[in-house]
């Protein structure tokens, strides 16, 4: 009977995994048909399209990492997180002001929310709060403002009915290596470790992760950056294949 009832538990175990992993496939093919074309169109026209894409994401992450803290019994002030981020992304579009926009920001949101913080009946995690209020908007805003700015204003082309290739600016090459070179990473390492993945890679924090599908996201992060640099924008395959490896060690 014990026996019985150990098979029962891991034929249980093995379903639910198999379940799990069709319900991971299915996420990502949704961000292929639906979330992927959205975004490389805002990478098209580049400008303040790329502005109001990057501004949608760091909205919706934010308000995500909020509810997962207040779920975790934290309190950060969503307004001054909010805010904070959407001035770093107008300080990107910007450039000459964007000194002085961060100093004015970055001066508020350090001196305003910790008094505010202080007026709670409860001051007990108030420091917490204020620094997760802080970290959010430097983790999101600070660091998607980099995307308006890596894209740049040029806008993309086609240059006429006979064209055999669309005229894309280096900035929207930059970014599609960014964006593909880590989307691919993530899909080729997610389906090379569930085939072939037998050593993990970190059990502890990521259980699912294995060597084996790292060594296949950074084969395509690779190649996404010979295809994206090296063939439009003649960087050198040598550099082309170490960036290629640096943004597949990011992904991970």
């Amino acid at each position: 009977m014990q026996g019985a009832t150990e098979e029962n538990l891991q034929q249980d175990a093995a379903k639910k995994a198999n379940r799990q992993w069709y319900i991971s496939v299915g996420q990502r093919w949704l961000t292929a048909t639906i979330a992927m074309p959205i975004v490389l169109l805002f990478v098209w026209f580049g400008g303040w399209w790329a502005f109001a894409g990057t501004l949608l994401v760091v909205l919706l992450s934010t308000f995500e990492l909020h509810a997962m803290m207040r779920h975790a019994g934290y309190r950060p002030l969503i307004v001054v997180s909010l805010g904070l981020s959407v001035l770093f992304l107008v300080a990107a579009m910007f450039q000459k002001e964007r000194l002085l926009l961060l100093e004015i920001g970055l001066g508020a949101a350090v001196l305003v929310p910790l008094p505010l913080l202080f007026f709670r009946k409860k001051l007990e995690g108030a420091l917490v709060d204020w620094a997760l209020t802080l970290s959010f908007s430097i983790y999101l805003g600070w660091s998607m403002s980099f995307f308006p700015l890596l894209r740049g204003y040029e806008s993309s082309r086609i240059p006429g009915l006979h064209g055999a290739w669309f005229y894309l600016p280096s900035g929207a090459w930059w970014t599609l290596l960014a964006l593909l070179g880590v989307w691919g990473f993530d899909a080729a390492a997610f389906f090379t470790g569930h085939y072939f993945g037998r050593h993990k890679l970190a059990p502890r924090i990521s259980p699912n992760k294995t060597w084996e599908g790292a060594v296949g996201g950074l084969v395509l992060s690779i190649t996404a950056a010979l295809l994206f640099t090296s063939i439009p924008l003649g960087v050198p395959w040598y550099l082309a294949t170490v960036l290629g490896i640096l943004i597949g060690v990011a992904a991970v």
